[in-house]
Protein backbone atom coordinates (compact mmCIF):
# COMPACT_ATOMS: atom_id res chain seq x y z
CA UNK A 1 0.00 0.00 0.00
CA UNK A 2 1.27 3.65 -0.60
CA UNK A 3 -0.23 7.12 -0.89
CA UNK A 4 -0.68 9.81 -3.49
CA UNK A 5 -1.58 12.79 -1.68
CA UNK A 6 -5.30 11.80 0.08
CA UNK A 7 -5.41 8.24 -2.22
CA UNK A 8 -4.31 4.91 -0.80
CA UNK A 9 -3.29 2.87 -3.41
CA UNK A 10 -3.56 -1.17 -3.04
CA UNK A 11 -1.30 -2.59 -5.93
CA UNK A 12 -2.35 -6.58 -5.73
CA UNK A 13 1.10 -8.04 -7.18
CA UNK A 14 0.79 -11.89 -6.86
CA UNK A 15 0.94 -12.98 -10.86
CA UNK A 16 -2.78 -13.72 -11.68
CA UNK A 17 -3.88 -11.99 -8.13
CA UNK A 18 -5.95 -14.78 -7.36
CA UNK A 19 -8.52 -15.31 -4.47
CA UNK A 20 -8.10 -17.66 -1.54
CA UNK A 21 -8.37 -17.35 2.26
CA UNK A 22 -4.86 -15.84 2.30
CA UNK A 23 -5.78 -12.61 -0.05
CA UNK A 24 -8.14 -11.66 1.44
CA UNK A 25 -7.27 -11.81 4.89
CA UNK A 26 -4.50 -9.31 3.91
CA UNK A 27 -7.03 -7.27 2.48
CA UNK A 28 -9.29 -6.95 5.07
CA UNK A 29 -5.76 -6.08 7.32
CA UNK A 30 -5.28 -3.24 4.80
CA UNK A 31 -8.89 -2.11 5.10
CA UNK A 32 -8.58 -1.88 8.80
CA UNK A 33 -5.55 -0.01 8.29
CA UNK A 34 -7.57 2.73 5.97
CA UNK A 35 -11.01 2.72 8.25
CA UNK A 36 -8.42 3.94 11.32
CA UNK A 37 -7.21 6.99 8.90
CA UNK A 38 -8.36 10.64 10.35
CA UNK A 39 -9.17 12.86 7.49
CA UNK A 40 -9.75 13.19 3.87
CA UNK A 41 -8.99 9.10 1.79
CA UNK A 42 -10.00 7.38 -1.53
CA UNK A 43 -8.64 4.06 -2.34
CA UNK A 44 -7.66 2.96 -5.40
CA UNK A 45 -7.18 -0.83 -6.00
CA UNK A 46 -5.28 -2.35 -9.06
CA UNK A 47 -3.03 -4.88 -10.25
CA UNK A 48 0.15 -5.05 -12.37
CA UNK A 49 0.48 -6.40 -15.60
CA UNK A 50 -1.62 -8.59 -17.69
CA UNK A 51 -4.18 -9.53 -14.93
CA UNK A 52 -6.73 -6.81 -12.38
CA UNK A 53 -7.82 -10.35 -10.85
CA UNK A 54 -8.37 -13.96 -11.99
CA UNK A 55 -10.33 -15.33 -10.07
CA UNK A 56 -10.45 -17.71 -7.11
CA UNK A 57 -7.27 -20.10 -6.68
CA UNK A 58 -8.81 -23.08 -7.90
CA UNK A 59 -5.14 -24.50 -8.57
CA UNK A 60 -5.39 -24.31 -4.68
CA UNK A 61 -8.36 -25.76 -3.59
CA UNK A 62 -10.66 -27.92 -5.38
CA UNK A 63 -14.62 -26.86 -6.84
CA UNK A 64 -17.07 -27.54 -3.95
CA UNK A 65 -13.84 -28.49 -1.46
CA UNK A 66 -14.34 -27.10 1.89
CA UNK A 67 -11.53 -24.52 1.44
CA UNK A 68 -13.79 -23.43 -1.74
CA UNK A 69 -16.93 -22.90 -0.13
CA UNK A 70 -14.68 -21.21 3.19
CA UNK A 71 -13.25 -18.74 0.17
CA UNK A 72 -16.42 -18.25 -1.44
CA UNK A 73 -18.38 -17.09 1.78
CA UNK A 74 -15.37 -14.90 2.64
CA UNK A 75 -15.20 -13.52 -1.23
CA UNK A 76 -18.32 -12.70 -0.52
CA UNK A 77 -18.00 -11.04 3.19
CA UNK A 78 -15.27 -9.00 1.76
CA UNK A 79 -17.51 -7.46 -1.35
CA UNK A 80 -19.95 -6.28 1.44
CA UNK A 81 -17.36 -4.63 3.34
CA UNK A 82 -16.02 -2.56 0.34
CA UNK A 83 -19.27 -1.51 -0.83
CA UNK A 84 -20.32 0.22 2.39
CA UNK A 85 -16.63 1.35 3.09
CA UNK A 86 -16.50 4.86 4.18
CA UNK A 87 -14.12 6.23 1.89
CA UNK A 88 -14.77 6.69 -1.95
CA UNK A 89 -13.18 3.63 -4.13
CA UNK A 90 -12.05 3.02 -7.32
CA UNK A 91 -10.96 0.24 -9.11
CA UNK A 92 -8.17 0.37 -11.87
CA UNK A 93 -8.79 -2.63 -14.21
CA UNK A 94 -5.20 -3.05 -15.46
CA UNK A 95 -5.77 -6.53 -16.96
CA UNK A 96 -7.70 -9.51 -16.92
CA UNK A 97 -10.70 -9.30 -14.21
CA UNK A 98 -12.51 -12.78 -14.76
CA UNK A 99 -15.31 -14.76 -12.44
CA UNK A 100 -14.51 -13.38 -9.04
CA UNK A 101 -12.37 -10.51 -9.80
CA UNK A 102 -14.93 -9.36 -11.82
CA UNK A 103 -17.17 -9.35 -8.89
CA UNK A 104 -14.26 -8.04 -6.98
CA UNK A 105 -14.44 -4.83 -9.60
CA UNK A 106 -18.26 -4.68 -8.68
CA UNK A 107 -17.68 -4.27 -5.01
CA UNK A 108 -16.03 -0.21 -5.90
CA UNK A 109 -17.86 2.52 -6.13
CA UNK A 110 -15.84 3.42 -9.92
CA UNK A 111 -13.93 1.52 -12.29
CA UNK A 112 -11.64 2.10 -14.61
CA UNK A 113 -10.64 -0.51 -17.13
CA UNK A 114 -7.64 -0.15 -19.80
CA UNK A 115 -8.84 0.09 -23.25
CA UNK A 116 -7.14 -1.74 -25.72
CA UNK A 117 -6.37 -4.96 -23.32
CA UNK A 118 -7.39 -7.31 -20.94
CA UNK A 119 -11.12 -8.58 -20.57
CA UNK A 120 -13.75 -8.31 -17.99
CA UNK A 121 -15.79 -11.60 -18.00
CA UNK A 122 -17.92 -13.84 -15.88
CA UNK A 123 -16.69 -17.35 -17.24
CA UNK A 124 -18.26 -19.43 -14.57
CA UNK A 125 -20.51 -21.49 -16.55
CA UNK A 126 -17.38 -22.34 -19.11
CA UNK A 127 -15.58 -24.09 -16.50
CA UNK A 128 -18.49 -25.75 -14.88
CA UNK A 129 -19.48 -23.72 -12.35
CA UNK A 130 -22.84 -21.48 -11.47
CA UNK A 131 -23.50 -17.88 -9.60
CA UNK A 132 -25.36 -18.75 -7.25
CA UNK A 133 -28.31 -16.81 -5.96
CA UNK A 134 -25.61 -15.34 -3.22
CA UNK A 135 -23.15 -13.97 -5.94
CA UNK A 136 -25.97 -13.08 -8.46
CA UNK A 137 -26.87 -9.75 -6.17
CA UNK A 138 -23.02 -8.25 -6.59
CA UNK A 139 -23.57 -8.26 -10.07
CA UNK A 140 -27.36 -6.76 -10.34
CA UNK A 141 -26.23 -3.74 -7.48
CA UNK A 142 -23.54 -2.12 -9.74
CA UNK A 143 -24.99 -3.28 -13.65
CA UNK A 144 -27.37 -3.19 -15.33
CA UNK A 145 -29.50 -6.12 -15.48
CA UNK A 146 -29.50 -7.23 -19.30
CA UNK A 147 -25.50 -6.49 -18.42
CA UNK A 148 -25.59 -9.17 -15.87
CA UNK A 149 -27.79 -12.14 -17.36
CA UNK A 150 -25.29 -11.94 -20.66
CA UNK A 151 -22.74 -12.21 -18.45
CA UNK A 152 -23.26 -15.08 -16.50
CA UNK A 153 -24.90 -17.22 -19.30
CA UNK A 154 -22.51 -16.42 -21.94
CA UNK A 155 -19.25 -15.95 -20.04
CA UNK A 156 -19.01 -13.20 -22.68
CA UNK A 157 -15.38 -11.61 -22.73
CA UNK A 158 -16.08 -7.58 -22.63
CA UNK A 159 -13.09 -5.43 -23.35
CA UNK A 160 -12.66 -2.03 -22.25
CA UNK A 161 -14.57 -0.39 -24.79
CA UNK A 162 -17.77 -2.95 -24.88
CA UNK A 163 -17.77 -3.01 -20.65
CA UNK A 164 -18.20 1.00 -21.43
CA UNK A 165 -21.08 0.36 -23.49
CA UNK A 166 -22.87 -2.34 -21.28
CA UNK A 167 -22.53 -0.14 -17.95
CA UNK A 168 -19.01 -2.40 -16.45
CA UNK A 169 -17.01 0.05 -16.66
CA UNK A 170 -17.36 4.29 -15.93
CA UNK A 171 -14.42 5.05 -18.57
CA UNK A 172 -11.87 3.59 -20.17
CA UNK A 173 -7.87 4.46 -20.41
CA UNK A 174 -5.05 3.95 -22.56
CA UNK A 175 -2.74 1.00 -20.63
CA UNK A 176 -0.56 3.38 -19.19
CA UNK A 177 -3.32 5.98 -18.11
CA UNK A 178 -5.62 3.32 -16.03
CA UNK A 179 -3.76 4.15 -12.92
CA UNK A 180 -3.62 7.79 -13.28
CA UNK A 181 -7.11 8.30 -14.21
CA UNK A 182 -8.31 5.96 -11.02
CA UNK A 183 -6.34 7.97 -8.77
CA UNK A 184 -7.62 11.49 -9.96
CA UNK A 185 -11.24 10.26 -9.45
CA UNK A 186 -10.33 9.21 -5.91
CA UNK A 187 -8.91 12.18 -5.43
CA UNK A 188 -11.59 14.12 -6.16
CA UNK A 189 -14.18 12.58 -3.66
CA UNK A 190 -11.27 12.14 -0.77
CA UNK A 191 -12.45 14.86 1.30
CA UNK A 192 -16.38 13.45 1.74
CA UNK A 193 -16.56 12.94 5.45
CA UNK A 194 -15.89 9.82 6.47
CA UNK A 195 -19.31 9.58 8.43
CA UNK A 196 -21.66 10.73 6.42
CA UNK A 197 -20.26 8.61 3.56
CA UNK A 198 -20.47 5.28 5.41
CA UNK A 199 -24.31 6.16 6.46
CA UNK A 200 -24.83 6.79 2.52
CA UNK A 201 -23.11 3.75 1.52
CA UNK A 202 -25.64 1.92 4.19
CA UNK A 203 -28.32 3.14 2.49
CA UNK A 204 -27.98 2.12 -0.76
CA UNK A 205 -25.81 -0.87 -0.24
CA UNK A 206 -26.61 -2.05 2.80
CA UNK A 207 -29.27 -4.53 2.41
CA UNK A 208 -26.85 -6.18 0.38
CA UNK A 209 -23.50 -6.03 2.15
CA UNK A 210 -25.85 -7.98 4.79
CA UNK A 211 -27.10 -10.71 2.75
CA UNK A 212 -23.63 -11.19 1.25
CA UNK A 213 -22.36 -11.77 4.99
CA UNK A 214 -20.82 -8.35 6.23
CA UNK A 215 -22.25 -7.94 9.86
CA UNK A 216 -22.59 -4.40 10.61
CA UNK A 217 -25.20 -1.86 12.83
CA UNK A 218 -27.93 -0.16 10.57
CA UNK A 219 -27.52 3.37 9.81
CA UNK A 220 -29.48 5.38 13.06
CA UNK A 221 -30.83 9.48 12.68
CA UNK A 222 -29.79 11.23 15.25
Amino acid sequence: MSRDGDVSLLTWNEGENRINLDSLARLHEILDELDAIEGPVAVVLTGVGKFFCNGLDLGRFEPFSDEYYATLKELRRTIGRILIFPAYTVAAINGHAFAGGALVSCAFDYRVMREDRGYWCMNEVEVGLAVDAKLWPILTNRLPRATAVHAVTTAHRFNGPEALARGIADEIAAGDEVLARAVAVAQGYASIEKRVLRYQKKVTHGDVAKDLGFDFSPPQRD
